[in-house]
């Protein structure tokens, strides 16, 4: 007779399923990190785009930028990029300066996972962005857009590890700007990857320093 206990796996929704749930291109990173499940959390809610650097993070933004260097544009750079500010300036209503900015927060579960995203036409030499507010954003079909949305999740992972996944997904609003997206995801999939896994470097010192400083408190 079988006596194993039987057990019953329910996996809990992600808030990102609810603000993208059907999409046709995704890229998917991890790392293990040797601090707590909260301390990764506030790492990565307060990861600073601008602060990620490595030579080849480098030159993918670089040649990100060529078309307006051309094109003899100003590149705008603003202090900071900062993913908490997205979600700080929506809770106050205060968008300051960030009207302009297309990415919108889209999510959060305290502690476990943050969502934001944004809808454009990146497939052009120069991206062609569209502001649509968060409540908005789950229903916009209007065609020739792309729609992104990305998150950090946060899992627990032994005694005092977590798992911290960075997803980024993009679903098409018509048949035309999927194929145009397509042959684009072709070229830029590679540099995506580098991104995640530079944010997700970003956030495992800042995490495993913090991690350090509490611990080093603590005694």
């Amino acid at each position: 007779m079988d006596t194993q206990p039987s057990i019953t796996a329910t996996a809990e929704p992600l808030l990102l399923d609810a603000a993208l749930p059907e999409f046709r291109f995704s890229r998917l990173e991890c790392v293990v990190i040797a601090a707590a499940p909260d301390v990764v959390y506030r790492a990565a809610r307060d990861l600073d785009m601008l602060s990620i650097h490595s030579p080849l993070f480098d030159v993918v933004m670089w040649a990100r930028g060529v078309p307006d260097r051309v094109r003899r544009r100003p590149l705008a750079t603003p202090p900071s990029m900062r993913v908490s500010d997205l979600f700080d300036t929506a809770a106050t209503g205060d968008q300051g300066g960030l009207e302009v900015q297309p990415w919108v927060a889209l999510g959060e579960r305290a502690g476990r996972e943050i969502v934001f995203g944004a809808v454009g036409k990146v497939w052009k030499p120069t991206i062609e962005w569209r502001r649509v507010e968060p409540g908005d954003y789950a229903g916009f079909e209007e065609p020739g857009w792309a729609k992104m949305a990305a998150a950090f999740v946060v899992h627990p992972y032994g005694a005092r590890r977590s798992l911290l996944t960075y997803e980024a997904r993009t679903a098409c609003t018509d048949p035309a700007s999927t194929a145009r997206f397509g042959r684009y995801w072709t070229l830029v999939s590679p540099g995506v990857g580098i991104v995640l896994r530079g944010a997700l470097r970003a956030i495992e010192a800042e995490a495993e320093s913090g991690e350090g400083s509490s611990r080093g408190d603590e005694s």
